[in-house]
């Protein structure tokens, strides 16, 4: 049986299945795919590798996936780069957190100016920003 993904509302994924793409680019030396972005075929690649890995369900690795393509679109936007350059690496974490749980419409992707607005206010509030980098660690 054939389970259906709504792309008009993507579902929710949990913050770290979320950083499970992300730290296989690290691990492959391309920890700045957020700032530079990524080749299709290095995303076909870390797609292949993360289906293939991915202990979760098939309908959470498709969510995944298309969370973390949308997050990749999303930083390729001035305003997110310019952010990600001011605020740090610690920025990543919150990002990855976002993208988790905000909603995703896989034809526009996610908002700009929501992510700009949700992690700039989150960098400026140091026990919230601590936070997320504990449960990402783990």
């Amino acid at each position: 049986m054939a389970h259906m993904i709504d792309t008009a509302d993507v579902p929710e994924v949990s913050a770290q299945d979320l950083f499970t793409p992300m730290r296989m680019l690290i691990l492959q030396g391309k920890g700045l795919a957020l700032l530079r972005g990524l080749r299709e075929d290095d995303l076909r690649a870390l797609e292949s590798a993360f289906w293939a890995n991915f202990k979760g369900s098939s309908e959470t690795r498709l969510a995944v996936a298309l969370r973390f393509r949308a997050l990749l679109d999303v930083f390729a936007s001035r305003r997110l780069k310019d952010l990600l350059l001011a605020r740090g690496f610690k920025l990543i974490a919150l990002a990855i957190a976002e993208a988790s749980t905000q909603r995703l419409n896989t034809r526009f992707g996610f908002s700009a100016q929501k992510f700009v607005a949700v992690l700039g206010a989150e960098m400026d509030q140091p026990a919230i920003s601590q936070a997320h980098d504990m449960r990402l660690a783990a």
